[in-house]
């Protein structure tokens, strides 16, 4: 910095004598340094690592564990806490939710009779965890000594010690490693991880919901076991066998909404069993939620041509404004939980975000 200064006052001092103090060759003068300071400073600023994807697992349950619509009405018809009509009701919904009949459910779900316990949640817990991981480790040959920082996130199941801890003592990872544990936040929770490292996993042995509240249902026939493993790296040398390098990451929050604070929440029926509700609003405040964060990353994504014509139509105020063509700035947009990956796997919350 003490070389930069000086610089700055030879270089000054150069111009001065050089170009005296008229009004012209001044203003040329601080233009020339204001010129040179900006490029000292965009030279010079420490730059962020690159993040890439170094490769990722998705856990596969056996096949002991397949949950086809027949089996699932079985269970939920052995448990005796259904009436008729929504048993009916749990049978429509599986035939319309987009789920094949090859996606899976915990162990503890296809055990007759039901007892659902803690043990057992821990049991799903471990299984999905380390069946990701250790195929992850397999993939990518990373050592688990190597690994500086463990993300989980498990939206209903948090146990103590925690998931992360969980994970930490099985492989043995190093002193300094840095644990986050995030619970509570759903599909969201996705965002938060692909900053570093990151598990993401679903948890249903404990939340398996035996009531007749319909709103809470739904979450029976959607959810299914699963979970992924994803392994990031800012390490240089592992660039060239990374599949991904993450450009940017955007989130926007509508938590400050009412409506979108309660559309997915747990809580209590009338008869006290838990459950976690879906309201109807659901998918208009997902649509909503969806709109602001495409609108916050027009700037960071578009060409130029594209946000000069949104500028133009915004300052000229005349008809319909000018709606960017962002597949200027995406060849692929990836929906959430959809197509094939419902089908195949079923809703696994975080899991597949």
């Amino acid at each position: 910095m003490n070389l930069f200064l000086f610089l700055l006052s030879a270089l000054r001092l150069l111009l001065y004598e050089c170009l005296g103090l008229n009004p012209l060759p001044t203003l040329f003068s601080s233009l020339l340094l204001f010129l040179f300071s900006t490029l000292y400073f965009i030279t010079t600023r420490p730059r962020p690592r690159p993040i890439y994807l170094l490769d990722f697992a998705c856990f596969k349950p056996s096949d002991a564990l397949k949950c086809p619509t027949e089996t699932y009405m079985k269970l939920s018809t052995i448990t005796g806490a259904f009436t008729e009509e929504n048993l009916a009701f749990q049978k429509e919904m599986l035939e319309r939710s987009g789920l094949g009949q090859s996606t899976y459910s915990p162990e503890a779900i296809h055990r007759v009779p039901v007892a659902l316990c803690m043990a057992d949640a821990r049991k799903e817990a471990e299984t999905v965890m380390f069946g990701a991981v250790d195929e992850v480790l397999r993939k990518t040959g990373v050592k688990p000594k190597e690994i500086g920082m463990v993300i989980v996130n498990c939206s209903l199941f948090e146990p103590t010690p925690s998931l992360s801890a969980m994970i930490i003592n099985k492989y043995k990872l190093r002193e300094d490693v840095i644990s986050y544990n995030l619970g509570g936040m759903g599909c969201s929770a996705g965002l938060i991880h692909i900053d570093l490292a990151k598990q993401l996993l679903q948890n249903m042995t404990l939340h398996w919901y035996l009531g007749n509240n319909r709103s809470m249902l739904v979450t029976n026939c959607l959810f299914r076991m699963g979970g992924a493993a994803i392994l990031l790296t800012n390490r240089p040398s592992d660039r060239a066998r990374s599949k991904y390098r993450l450009l940017r990451t955007l989130r926007t929050h509508s938590g400050s909404d009412d409506r979108s604070h309660h559309c997915v929440i747990q809580d209590e029926d009338s008869a006290g069993r838990v459950g976690v509700s879906l309201s109807k609003d659901l998918t208009k405040v997902a649509g909503e939620a969806l709109k602001t964060n495409i609108t916050a990353s027009g700037p960071l994504v578009l060409p130029l041509s594209e946000q000069l014509k949104f500028a133009a139509s915004f300052v000229a105020r005349r008809g319909k404004p000018y709606v960017p063509d962002f597949k200027r700035a995406f060849e692929h947009f990836c929906v959430h939980r959809f197509g094939m990956t419902l089908y195949r796997f079923g809703n696994t919350e975080g899991g597949s975000g």
